[in-house]
């Protein structure tokens, strides 16, 4: 494999390194770590212990750098080209009364190894400084309502005071705030600031550049936007805004409303992306080309379709159920693909060769998954605290086929590492995979192997595990049953009606014995003498007035109508043959009981069957025992 092969897994209170499925860690973690990346062109790598920071050079392979003595520091981030390492502590409060805090932010000069800039960052969403491409400038948030830009000098001795900015945006109205912004890459960047709607007032979105606030080179102003995630081109010449509510205002989505706009500094054009179908955004991307991006969409099965930089469809794949979309750093392939709640079904197209699917392939419980950066291979991985068993990763070849494979009880991070896309060609034809390492040949071997054992195994009809290995297949196995056996053993007439798909059971009787006969209770026999004398009452009428007007006969229909119903209620009410005879709270209970019994069979047919069942269903079937207890409780036996 080449070299693009090596990555990081950070597990409890370890780090392991691979190339070429070799572990080159120089020195692994003692305590817990909680914080570990690499540098975004792959130099350094750095992680957290409870007393310090260990940065490792892996320009060949790894070796120690640098050791940073600070404690506390829960959460890493690197400049873009690695220049500089941001920490962030945890915050401390120094002076109740004032509100002093300590500067728990800290930006780390990786050449001089000095700390040139210190603040007090309280929270740790958004904590992280954002710099420019050339990492001339770094800017900071100050409480949602003003962002402070820095310039950074070459002189390596130089320390940046931070309560003097350079330069800085502030919102005119002192009540208004925005909620988050984002700098563009490239070697001219602008900075998107996304301001939520509030009352009456539209949200908008407003492009800037660096050393002029005063009038925006692109704005936009739209509704049902509380929130907005802002996703620049590598080029840094258009952006995709993707804003949402978490509410649907119109009650057709559990998810909100969102919808997706672009705007470009070039041309100065902003629009609305028209989107075939309703329901959520799962997922957009830009083509690491800049020339297009893709959104996944809508309701399950979702709509996959690619546009171009100007917002104009291209291509749209057949609707599935997929929410993630990943192209390959040459953007030669693009992975689609089900993750989360789905499946986990990856599907690879040959992006230039008009979308051609090259596999399609499993990855199911994968929580990571990412392109190699010679863009020839893909991981997948399992991380805690996304899933905390079966927990490891996956590599496969871009053809689908697994070549590597390794388990840990414990995973919580993996990543490649990022290397410059000049160290590898373009691909034109993609190679023929490598053999498959050992761990993925027997992990192929294993499951071709139980699903043979499968396919050779009769399937027959599903019996619940109680009637599992009796020996008369003819015993009563389905609730319905065992319940009528239970009620002729009890010497009792009732009769429950049948499932569907079974005939009504007769009632057992014993030859020469006296039939059954039901004790009426208070409550029937009280009804019954109304009803009786009411009938007294109702004598019939004479032969002259047969002949009386239609509303007469309507009136007379409608008290026989009216006693009929009478009838009914009162034959539910005394234990009658409509409710099935019950005439106790306790075999109310008991019927209720079963009724969740029968449901729970049911849902276990279904997944004997392959279907995939919700949580709630997995949920009910796992208080079975439960109600089963409880109907010991009350009496009834099986």
């Amino acid at each position: 494999m080449s070299e693009s092969t090596e990555f990081f897994c950070r597990i409890p209170k370890s780090i392991e390194l691979f190339q070429d499925f070799e572990e080159i860690t120089p020195i692994k973690p003692s305590e817990e770590c909680r914080s570990a990346l690499y540098s975004n062109n792959g130099q350094f790598f750095a992680y957290t212990q409870p007393n310090e920071v260990i940065i490792l050079d892996t320009t060949t392979k790894a070796t120690i750098y640098h050791k940073i003595e600070i404690s506390e520091i829960f959460d890493l981030n690197f400049s873009p080209k690695g220049s500089f390492l941001c920490l962030w502590g945890k915050p401390i409060q120094l002076n109740k009364e004032n509100g002093t805090w300590n500067n728990n932010l800290k930006i780390f000069n990786l050449k001089t190894k000095t700390i040139i800039a210190e603040w007090s960052s309280k929270h740790q969403n958004g904590w992280k400084p954002q710099f420019t491409s050339e990492e001339t400038l770094f800017c900071k948030n100050l409480n949602n309502k003003e962002i402070q830009f820095f310039e950074i000098k070459n002189d390596l001795n130089s320390t940046i005071n931070i309560n003097q900015p350079n330069y800085k945006f502030k919102l005119d109205d002192s009540k208004a705030t925005f909620q988050n912004f984002k700098i563009s890459p490239g070697k001219n960047p602008s900075i998107a600031i996304f301001i939520p709607e509030k009352g009456s007032l539209p949200a908008s979105i407003s492009i800037y550049e660096l050393n002029n606030f005063k009038n925006p080179i692109c704005f936009k102003k739209f509704f049902k936007a509380e929130k907005c995630d802002i996703k620049w081109n590598s080029l840094g010449t258009a952006l995709l805004a993707l804003a949402s509510t978490d509410h649907d205002t119109t009650n057709k989505s559990y998810y909100g409303e969102s919808n997706l706009y672009l705007l470009g500094i070039a041309g100065a054009y902003n629009s609305r992306i028209d989107l075939t179908k309703e329901g959520p955004i799962h997922d957009i991307t830009w083509s690491p080309s800049a020339r297009e991006f893709a959104v996944s969409y809508g309701y399950m099965p979702a709509e996959t379709t690619f546009f171009d930089a100007r917002g104009n469809s291209i291509h749209s794949l057949p609707t599935a159920s997929r929410n993630t979309i990943l192209y390959s750093p040459h953007a030669k392939f693009v992975l689609v693909a089900g993750f989360g709640n789905l499946q986990g079904t990856v599907d690879v197209y040959d992006r230039q060769n008009k979308f051609s699917k090259l596999i399609t392939f499993e990855a199911s419980n994968t929580s990571v998954c990412e392109w190699s950066p010679c863009g020839r291979f893909i991981l997948t991985a399992t991380t805690s605290p996304r899933l905390r068993v079966d927990n490891g990763l996956k590599i496969w070849h871009a053809s689908g086929k697994l070549i590597y494979l390794k388990e840990f009880s414990e995973l919580y991070s993996i990543s490649w590492k990022p290397q410059d896309l000049s160290k590898f060609p373009p691909l034109r034809n993609l190679e023929p995979a490598p053999e498959p390492h050992k761990s993925a040949s027997e992990y192929i071997a294993k499951r071709e192997a139980i699903a043979n054992a499968a396919s050779k195994k009769p399937a027959g009809a599903y019996r619940p595990p109680h009637a599992r290995g009796s020996i008369n297949s003819n015993t009563s196995t389905t609730l319905y049953q065992k319940e009528m056996e239970s009620n002729l053993k009890n010497g009792g007439t009732t009769q429950t009606p049948p499932p569907p798909g079974l005939s009504k059971p007769r009632v057992r009787t014993v030859v020469g014995a006296a039939p059954v006969v039901e004790k009426e209770s208070k409550a029937a026999a009280k009804n019954r003498k109304k009803r009786e004398a009411k009938k007294k009452d109702q004598s019939p009428i004479p032969s002259s007035t047969s002949s009386s007007t239609p509303s007469a006969t309507q009136s007379q229909s409608q008290s026989q109508s009216q006693s009929q119903s009478q009838q009914k209620d009162d034959e539910l009410l005394s234990g009658g043959s409509v409710l099935g005879g019950i005439a106790s709270l306790e075999e109310k209970k008991i019927r209720s009981l079963l009724k969740k019994l029968r449901a729970i069979e049911q849902l276990k047919m279904k997944q004997a069957g392959g279907e995939i069942l919700e949580d709630t269903q997995i949920i009910k079937i796992s208080k079975e025992d439960e109600i089963r207890n409880d109907l010991q409780a009350l009496g009834w036996d099986e």
